[in-house]
């Protein structure tokens, strides 16, 4: 491989020059006597500014060598790039790297917008650029880098859905912008990157962030800093939860048929053929198959900072992925931020834009250019507690919320919640056992686990607290422990989580919260613009709705893969089981006045599981059955909530 140069010599500002220093509009550093000047970024108001050109800035497109044969073809895959910088690049200025690495580019798109690449004038060069992070941060001193994953638009092979060739491919473009791999430009001619100051981000919405999530997970120098939004941390836990399948039918190779190009889906067919034959649908149990699809073994290895953004009602990557990185980070000492809203699968620029676009600023001037912004001393998370109003945390979950054991009680005729099962709180029922049994049901929806509660259901049972006298504040990851038999050799268990009190909620059931935008939508701008490239983007409307109840959070487990999520036990008919399963993860005011359901079902499909079809009866012991909440306050909380 041919040396590339040693331009790592720090351009950025000396964090002890203080802001009111920075004035100058260029920072001039001639090396020796006589020699020309080095431009360098701008710092004023503690952000870097815009004084580089846009319009003027600089595209390329290459192709990385990788290691990977996807195809079988005989032939390494080629990771086609598009790449757009600063021409002061040409000038001497390194500059980092913010890069999107995705498979959607000419599928279904990115953004709320569903944009496109496009080469307008047919030059090989890219003109239009999905998302605005070229408009805003090229002209303040940073490269922007959008990635073809492996076998999708203009690179090479066939896409395999987070196996190693999908997960690494940015991995591989890393490896090239700091001298460890080769790349070239459609004549064939080696490209280097003398321009790249050794620092890249990676970030992206969904798959775009489960690759940032892998390619962190690998350990790789030079990446430094990632932001996975609404991003998977194990593909496992995505098509299954605790062995239920939520997505089966082949799921994988159809997602590969969707982001392949039209023109190449017939000649994938066979690696999609693998896909079909290994992914386990069978039985929905972990396997070699899903290790590569499973980033939170290998989360030891990751160096880079990661800075978490999540829908708390996102039913399309669930919480849980969210919240088992998160976890497993803070175990590590990973430095760490995370912002959690209450809408679905939205990226935050269509939630929170002006503040997120302002955040994401400061964190990438702090860990890609070296800016003292202070960001980092400041709260580690941001949660929406109603729409548009968000209270910041020290950590997450919440500090003082405690993991509190709140008790299945058997229903007393005449009390509050007098038609279900019972209630529940802290002490555990006293007296003879007591036993409830009820019916899996096939049909069990959303809807019908918090349509009439205080009716007693031959398919749920529910268990319902007093009117709460003052506001309980859960922080974390609930979970649910029974004592249960069953009358057959396999089920599913469920739980739901009700908040039972109107009031005016993000309606996240439909459209994910927000309001689809129109051809009279009013548009705002993020950065520069150039011809065929603007900044600009629709405003995006939350969708709001006042309702009486609201499901707060829910989880399913398989009874066969209670013991094991890699091997399938069968359950012995009437013999006493420990039922042990988290539901998702939440933040979440109970407020006083309202009163707290969990309601227990067997198959769920409005978790999107499939439903056992066993219909089995399954009988609950009350007196050592509970809800475990992470209780802001814990058990005293609980008390003076009246729990």
């Amino acid at each position: 491989m041919r040396p590339r140069r040693n331009l790592r010599t720090a351009l950025v500002l000396p964090a002890a020059l203080t802001v009111a220093a920075a004035s100058a509009l260029v920072a001039v550093a001639p090396s020796t006597a006589g020699a020309a000047a080095v431009p360098e970024i701008v710092v004023a108001d503690g952000v870097t500014q815009p004084v580089f050109g846009f319009a003027d800035a600089i595209r390329e497109r290459l192709w990385v060598d990788s290691p990977y044969d996807s195809d079988k073809d005989g032939a390494r895959d080629k990771i086609a790039i598009d790449i757009k910088r600063p021409a002061a690049t040409a000038e001497g200025l390194q500059v980092p790297v913010v890069m999107d690495p995705s498979p959607y580019y000419s599928t279904l798109g990115r953004g709320n917008e569903s944009e496109l690449k496009a080469d307008v004038d047919g030059d090989g060069l890219l003109d239009k650029w999905p998302l605005f992070y070229d408009n805003y941060f090229v002209p303040r001193g940073y490269a922007v880098v959008l990635m073809d994953m492996i076998g999708t638009n203009n690179s090479t092979g066939c896409p395999t859905v987070h196996d190693e060739s999908d997960n690494l491919s940015a991995k591989v473009v890393i490896d090239w912008l700091n001298g460890r791999a080769r790349a070239f430009d459609a004549a064939g001619t080696e490209q280097f990157a003398t321009w790249d100051n050794g620092k890249s981000a990676l970030i992206g919405k969904s798959y775009d962030g489960t690759l940032a999530n892998a390619v962190a997970a690998s350990g790789v120098e030079g990446l430094t800093t990632i932001v996975p939004i609404s991003a998977i941390s194990s593909y496992h836990d995505y098509t299954r939860s605790n062995g239920v399948i939520l997505r089966g039918n082949n799921y994988l190779a159809s997602l590969a048929n969707t982001v392949t190009n039209p023109e190449r889906r017939g000649y994938c067919k066979p690696v999609r053929d693998v896909l079909d034959a290994n992914d386990g649908d069978e039985t929905g149990d972990y396997s070699q198959f899903w290790e590569v699809r499973d980033y939170l073994k290998d989360v030891k290895k990751v160096k880079a900072s990661v800075f978490v953004y999540h829908g708390l009602n996102d039913d399309n990557v669930m919480p849980d992925h969210f919240s088992k990185w998160w976890y497993a980070l803070a175990k590590q000492g990973v430095p760490r931020k995370i912002w959690l809203s209450q809408e679905g699968h939205v990226d935050p620029f269509d939630s929170r834009r002006a503040d997120w676009v302002d955040t994401l600023h400061r964190w990438f001037d702090y860990w890609l250019q070296g800016v003292q912004n202070g960001i980092m001393d400041e709260p580690i998370a941001d949660v929406e507690r109603a729409p548009d109003v968000w209270a910041t945390y020290a950590d997450w979950p919440a500090p003082g919320a405690t993991d509190t054991r709140l008790w299945f009680r058997s229903s007393v005729p005449g009390a509050e919640g007098d038609g279900a099962a019972g209630g529940f709180g802290y002490v555990q029922e006293k007296g003879a056992e007591h036993s409830l049994t009820f019916r899996d049901a096939i049909s069990m929806s959303r809807n019908s686990v918090q349509s009439n509660l205080t009716t007693a259901s031959p398919n749920k049972l529910v268990f319902m607290s007093d009117t709460l006298s003052s506001d309980v504040h859960i922080s974390g990851t609930p979970s649910v422990q029974m004592t249960a038999s069953v009358d057959a050799t396999d089920t599913n268990f469920g739980a739901v989580l009700i908040d039972l009190g109107a009031d005016t909620r993000i309606n996240w059931t439909s459209g994910d919260g927000v309001l689809p935008v129109t051809a009279t939508t009013p548009e705002d701008c993020w950065g520069e613009s150039s011809p065929l490239d603007d900044a600009c983007y629709k405003q995006v409307t939350k969708r709001l709705v006042t309702a009486d109840r609201e499901v707060v959070t829910e989880g399913v487990v398989d009874a066969l893969n209670l013991t094991s999520r890699r091997t399938a036990t069968a359950l012995e008919p009437g013999r006493d089981y420990v039922v042990d399963f988290p539901l998702l993860p939440e933040d979440y005011v109970f407020k006083a006045g309202h009163r707290i359901a969990v309601v227990i079902v067997g198959s769920y499909s409005g978790y999107s599981s499939q439903a056992d079809r066993n219909q089995a009866n399954i009988t609950v012991s009350v007196k050592r059955s509970r809800i475990t909440l992470p209780i802001v306050g814990g058990q005293q909380a609980a008390r003076n909530a009246g729990i």
